[in-house]
């Protein structure tokens, strides 16, 4: 059981976890970006993928304002999210169904990462840490633009998706 006994630590807790995690999804973006078939869908990863470093350097920085060395620490949510991602580029099927299902992935990462940004943003104001706070709220900023820019993606690939399934749905019917 890890020992959190201040705020401070807490603090430094939620920052190690989501320099890991960051660091983690700088390895999965391009696996995703290249199994995307969607153009917008293959660029907004490819995008993300730089902003991605520049959160993992923001993190470096929040840290060394803290007096700490840029390391992380596991974060096992993230190993899952990126495991679900990883099986998303697996599907088989239709080209615009695994589009869809690693939008859905992208998403649970961005939710997570919001949750975990806020979550240190709030724990750096109440420390007066406003440097820190500063830094996190301007990759939270980032992280729902991204979230922004899958939903927006989702519209159309969805609908592929749909007449995708609908064709494979229909060629089965008629060989019965």
């Amino acid at each position: 059981m890890t020992s959190l006994p201040t705020l401070h630590a807490l603090l430094i807790d939620e920052i190690k976890d989501l320099f890991y995690a960051e660091n983690h999804l700088l390895k999965a973006l391009p696996k995703m970006a290249k199994a995307a078939t969607n153009r917008d869908l293959k660029a907004g990863f490819t995008g993300h993928l730089a902003e991605t470093r520049r959160h993992v350097a923001r993190l470096a920085r929040a840290l060394k304002i803290l007096g700490l060395p840029a390391k992380g620490k596991v974060c096992h949510a993230m190993l899952g999210l990126i495991e679900e991602a990883a099986g998303a580029i697996k599907i088989k099927g239709p080209a615009a169904v695994r589009d869809a299902a690693l939008i859905g992935a992208a998403q649970r990462v961005e939710h997570y990462e919001m949750a975990g940004y806020g979550t240190a943003r709030a724990f750096a104001q109440a420390l007066g840490e406003n440097e820190v706070a500063e830094l996190l709220q301007a990759t939270l900023d980032e992280e729902g633009e991204a979230n922004k820019k899958l939903t927006q993606i989702s519209t159309t690939v969805n609908a592929e998706a749909l007449v995708a399934g609908e064709k494979i749905f229909s060629a089965k019917k008629t060989k019965k």
